[in-house]
């Protein structure tokens, strides 16, 4: 399979070109590209030694109750045939959750060969650090990886010109000419049924085939759903499917725990949801009363939405028909099955500083007799900015100005298929983002 390359990979090389670099563990879900992007690195050192501890488990023994790193590395180049040499190797350590000494050694590498570059990865991860909650603080970097956003994927179709002024066009808050608004409209309705899955974008760049992309997809959600008998014993792997197909079919809203299975106990489906989200398939979207920063210090565990994966994953386990979003108006289009309000979710998540575990809030009129949702809320420059996910200009906009009103805000961001705009409203200011240009927001100024 073809490498594109991807925004993460820039944050890699300075994390490479960094004298005071720390031991990397890359986080993320089974098959977004961990493998692949470390792989890629590899290729800008003068040697790369790859090991995998859950091929090869007579490595373990290369890891041993008694740490000695530099002794690790030199059992490791002797077997492996790979010199290892500070500044000039790249050591991956992949699947690394299948040896727990091998996870305790990454600390040492940090304090007894901190000149060394060092990467590990594993496709259940997770699940071993919950079992370690104050692994190694402070002497490992940890990396949180998702899959391709938005401009990753025109990345990959060859249109890094055309995402640089898209990126420059909504920074300025200039709108983009008709022609190229409403290419950029038919790329993200592409994207919507592809995703952002590795396999699925090289499927489409090499076929343009929907079907094709499909397939990926059922092959990916299986692969996924075998690993449903690892993750714990106290829950059932069909209840995990249930769960997760539950959080599928309730995106955009409120998670009801008796939706997902009205003959389980509220326990064992939040425990499934524990699960996934250590899995990395979900993500909770925390209700916040934002009356300021940090937007966690105000959560409300009763209210949580989730978002899935990757949308193109979503789409394919609701057999969603394509031509719903091919054929759609533009305001069914975003209407449309909250497929909009989960993608502006994920790129905000993808647009996050991979260093540092993303954290995602939504705030909810819980006033009695009264409603209103802002979809998502984030922080740029110290502020509380809401994010709005709408279909139209028709739209009032009431939550949004309620909000704004309520918490004393003076700037607030709608998402859309319009183009590049902007309004002022009683001294407040909303600013009208494309849907494909949400993943521009974090680093806008405020």
């Amino acid at each position: 399979m073809a490498y594109y390359r991807r925004n993460i990979d820039s944050q890699l090389e300075i994390w490479r070109n960094d004298s005071n670099h720390k031991p990397l563990l890359i986080r993320g879900a089974r098959q977004v590209g961990k493998s692949t992007a470390v792989r890629q690195l590899g290729k800008s050192f003068k040697y790369y030694l790859e090991i995998n501890l859950e091929k090869q488990t007579d490595l373990h023994q290369f890891f041993p109750d008694s740490i000695d790193v530099k002794r690790t590395c030199q059992l490791l180049s002797v077997s492996m045939g790979i010199p290892v040499v500070p500044g000039e190797t790249l050591l991956f350590i992949d699947e690394i959750q299948s040896c727990q000494n091998a996870i305790r050694t990454l600390r040492y590498f940090r304090e007894d060969y901190p000149e060394l570059h060092v990467i590990a990865a594993g496709s259940l991860l997770e699940f071993a650090l919950d079992e370690l909650p104050s692994f190694a603080v402070g002497r490992i970097r940890s990396f949180y990886l998702y899959p391709f956003s938005f401009d990753d994927f025109l990345s990959a179709l060859g249109l890094d010109s055309l995402k640089e002024f898209k990126t420059q066009a909504t920074r300025e808050g200039t709108p983009l000419p008709d022609p190229i608004h409403n290419q950029m409209k038919d790329l993200l309705r592409t994207f919507y049924l592809v995703g952002g899955m590795p396999e699925a974008v090289s499927t489409w760049v090499s076929k343009q085939d929907f079907l094709a992309c499909s397939r990926v997809h059922n092959d990916i959600l299986d692969a996924y759903q075998q690993d449903f008998s690892k993750y714990k014993k106290r829950v059932s792997p069909d209840l995990l499917r249930q769960v997760l197909r539950s959080v599928a079919l309730q995106a955009g809203k409120k998670f009801v725990f008796a939706e997902a299975s009205r003959d389980v106990a509220a326990a064992s489906v939040k425990e499934c949801l524990r699960l996934l989200t250590l899995a990395g398939l979900i993500t909770p979207v925390k209700h916040t009363a934002a009356n300021g920063l940090p937007l966690g210090a105000e959560e409300n565990e009763k209210y949580v939405k989730f978002l899935f994966l990757d949308l193109g994953l979503m789409q394919t386990m609701l057999s969603l028909p394509a031509n719903d979003i091919l054929l759609a108006s533009d305001v069914d289009f975003v209407n449309k099955g909250a497929a909009s309000e989960m993608f502006a979710g994920l790129e905000l998540l993808k647009a996050h500083d991979c260093f540092v575990k993303a954290e995602m809030f939504y705030w909810q009129n819980t006033d009695k007799g009264t409603s209103g949702e802002i979809d998502y809320l984030t922080a740029i420059s110290g502020k509380i900015i809401p994010i709005e996910v709408k279909a139209n200009t028709q739209g009032k906009m009431q939550s949004l100005h309620h909000f704004m009103q309520k918490r004393a805000s003076s700037y607030g961001i709608r998402t859309s298929l319009e183009n590049v705009a902007s309004y002022s409203h009683d001294g407040r200011s909303i600013k009208v983002i494309p849907l494909y240009a949400i993943g521009s927001v974090l680093n806008m100024s405020i």
